[in-house]
């Protein structure tokens, strides 16, 4: 028979990925967004205060 080689097969190990080295222009661009990310947070916090914007939906008539 065919012995050890049924079933699942093991992936060959993958090499571990370097780090590159970042640059000015990669610092700068990782800089804006966290920035964006705090505004925009701060922006989810307020309209979270405040009530809904629209009440749509279905509108219900006072009649039976």
């Amino acid at each position: 028979m065919f012995g050890r080689q049924s079933g699942k097969k093991k992936p060959l190990k993958q090499p571990k990925k370097q780090t590159k080295e970042m640059d000015e222009e990669d610092i700068a661009f990782k800089q804006k967004q966290k920035e964006e990310q705090k505004k925009l947070e701060e922006l989810k916090a307020k309209a979270a205060g405040k009530g809904p914007l629209a009440s749509g939906g279905i509108k219900k008539s006072g009649k039976k």
